[in-house]
């Protein structure tokens, strides 16, 4: 075997085992009864009624809870993914405990579903399209909202939510694909200040659930003062 010869790029796949093992069958008895899987329906379906992501699931011309979305188990190290091949997110059962995670976890991988549709990501090829939306959902989703920096004891004052994303982008980065950070860095580096600024669908970075809807009002919105002139 030649010692030299490129590990061959899985892009993710791997943190994601059922996506390929086939382990439960849909609407099957084992999976009805899996307690991971039967919580993780009920918070996708909380989720779905009550966050921010209700003016996201509007974008799309239907999303279906059961054709958009799968619970499944998971790495260890990842809570969720948007599966580009099926057009299907993927909730780690295994791995979110809580409905404020899943909510974030939700509309991340909505972040990348609107990318996919907007803007025909080329996930597997280009990775400065990968580094871009991997910016945006971390911007756009919560994840650094000041109340999770506080739940993990991160705190900065000068710039404390570009760095949050900055570094949640670039983790997101390096479980999917085998690059080193120094790479991973210089392609985020390139991106980031065209991607942190572009706030799509909404208008500006929203905060919580009633200021998604403001937000996507101001989007909405965006060119009517302008047409106005």
């Amino acid at each position: 075997m030649d010692q030299n010869k490129p590990q061959e790029e899985d892009y993710g796949y791997n943190l994601f085992p059922e996506r390929n093992s086939g382990k439960f069958q849909k609407g099957s008895i084992a999976e009805s009864l899996f307690t991971f899987n039967h919580k993780c329906q009920v918070m996708l379906q909380f989720a779905m009624e009550t966050s921010k992501l209700t003016v996201l699931s509007c974008l799309f011309s239907a999303v279906y809870k059961d054709r958009h979305f799968s619970c499944e188990d998971c790495d260890g190290t990842v809570s969720g993914g948007f599966d580009a091949t099926s057009s299907q997110i993927v909730l780690c059962q295994n791995n979110i405990h809580q409905q404020s995670h899943m909510n974030r976890v939700v509309t991340h991988e909505l972040i990348h579903a609107f990318d996919h549709c907007r803007a025909h990501v080329d996930w597997f090829n280009n990775f400065k399209h990968l580094a871009c939306s991997e910016i945006r959902a971390a911007n756009l989703s919560g994840d650094c909202s000041f109340h999770n920096e506080v739940s993990r004891f991160n705190f900065g004052l000068k710039k404390h939510h570009q760095e949050c994303v900055r570094g949640r982008a670039l983790r997101s980065i390096l479980a999917v694909r085998k690059v080193s950070r120094e790479e991973a860095e210089k392609v985020v580096d390139e991106v980031f200040d065209t991607c942190f600024n572009d706030h799509a669908p909404f208008g500006r970075i929203p905060h919580d659930k009633k200021d998604a809807n403001f937000a996507y009002r101001d989007f909405e919105n965006r060119d009517r003062y302008y047409a106005n002139l």
